[in-house]
């Protein structure tokens, strides 16, 4: 872990000197300077003063870079294509066991020859056009705005009904990390 650089970062970034904190928690500046160039690893209740001196969550501090906010521009997102018809997948973000993608489905088009099942649970929201959602015996029409969800390991398919490229928001939850690509 790299608390210290975090601290530091934190410290600098609000224009907060080691005098300063170390008036606000009781450190000497000795002590800070060895934690903000981890010499030393300050126990919790030590953390939770600097927290509280920097007027930030404890379990902020004991994040790892990969678990803080990770941002993707729109103009730095990947986009792929995926199954016979090629449907264009736009990956929006992803967490460890979450993803969040833009899918969008010409007319006539679904996203396989038949239904496919997969490990996961995913959560649509239909942005714009219509569509016909099927999974198992359940089958239902969707327009924009409408959403529905389903566990993904029975088989399932999504079919564009209307007359314009309909784009559908999906998030996907799955129990491996970064799962596989289920498009």
């Amino acid at each position: 872990m790299d608390i210290g650089s975090t601290i530091r970062a934190i410290r600098k970034r609000k224009n907060i000197t080691i005098a300063q904190i170390c008036e606000l928690t009781g450190l000497s500046q000795g002590f800070m300077s060895q934690v903000e160039t981890n010499k030393t690893s300050p126990s919790i209740s030590t953390l939770e003063n600097i927290a509280q001196a920097l007027k930030v969550p404890l379990a902020y501090l004991l994040l790892k870079k990969e678990e803080r906010m990770h941002i993707v521009r729109k103009d730095e997102r990947t986009i792929t294509t995926s199954g016979p018809a090629n449907l264009k997948v736009e990956h929006l973000s992803s967490t460890q066991n979450v993803r969040m993608s833009i899918v969008e489905i010409p007319p006539g088009t679904m996203t396989g020859e038949a239904p496919h099942a997969h490990e996961g649970q995913e959560v649509h929201v239909v942005i714009k056009g219509r569509i016909y959602a099927e999974q198992g015996e359940d089958g239902a029409e969707f327009a924009e705005g409408d959403s529905f969800s389903w566990n993904a390991c029975t088989p399932h398919l999504v079919k564009n009904i209307g007359e314009d490229t309909a784009i559908v928001l999906i998030s996907i939850y799955t129990e491996n990390e970064n799962g596989q690509d289920l498009f």
